[in-house]
């Protein structure tokens, strides 16, 4: 409750400041304890400082704060009161680490019956795989996929140029489905001859061809219509350079 005695105060501390009326009456220990709510910092772990544009600072404190007042300092409209945590930094809690937060995570079966949510519009605009002709886009992407291997004569074994670009020479290693990266239909991957790729054969743990470790940032997996087949020479970087 407001008294007209109140002096305003900005309250400052590591993870948070508001402005806050503070009584005179008050003892030291009320003050602590109506403060630990607002900064998160215990009571017994507290130590108050005044602080004036001056650069002037007084420590709030006494021998006995439970019967103390505040009256006894010099409390000035709008200054600064810094509220110092005196615990060990190991054992305060990180209130700006959001990822320690527990999230709220609704079950599958209650979203589902969710009359306002995104799968319930999907549903009832007909989209993605509540589409009605969706099953036959699928087959016809996949159909598209398996005539483009055919045609370009993608195979195991064989020399290809990925997207037309001459430093991203290599030979095919696998031509299939893919189930770490989304999508229907075939793709094809490569050991590219410089490690100008994204993977070394492997995805999500699941590996495709190679040896851990030895083939660093050479694996590709792209489309069949990216690749394209022929007698490419190895790419070799050193060949151009001059003897000395």
């Amino acid at each position: 409750m407001q008294t007209a005695g109140d002096i305003p105060l900005q309250v400052t501390s590591e993870n948070s400041s508001s402005e806050r009326r503070i009584t005179p009456s008050w003892t030291i220990g009320q003050l602590k304890a109506k403060l630990e709510p607002v900064t998160g910092i215990p009571p017994l772990s507290q130590k108050l400082t005044l602080r004036f544009g001056n650069q002037q600072q007084v420590l709030v404190e006494a021998a006995d704060e439970e019967n103390t007042q505040l009256a006894a300092f010099p409390l000035v409209p709008y200054a600064e009161i810094y509220v110092g945590d005196l615990r060990p930094p190991g054992m305060r809690p990180n209130f700006s680490d959001a990822s320690a937060v527990p999230k709220y995570e609704m079950p599958r079966s209650e979203y589902e019956q969710k009359s306002d949510s995104v799968l319930a519009w999907k549903k009832a605009q007909k989209l993605g795989r509540f589409d009605p002709s969706a099953p036959s886009l699928v087959a016809s992407q996949v159909a598209v996929h398996d005539t483009e291997i055919q045609k370009r004569g993608i195979e195991v074994g064989k020399r290809c140029r990925v997207g037309g670009d001459d430093e991203k020479r290599g030979e095919v290693m696998y031509v299939g489905e893919v189930e770490e990266i989304p999508g229907e239909g075939k793709w094809v991957g490569v050991r590219l001859d410089e490690p100008v790729g994204r993977n070394d054969g492997s995805l999500k743990g699941r590996r495709y061809w190679g040896v851990e470790g030895e083939e660093a940032k050479r694996g590709v997996f792209v489309r069949p219509e990216r690749v394209e087949i022929g007698e490419w020479e190895v790419v070799d970087d050193l060949e151009d350079m001059e003897e000395i």
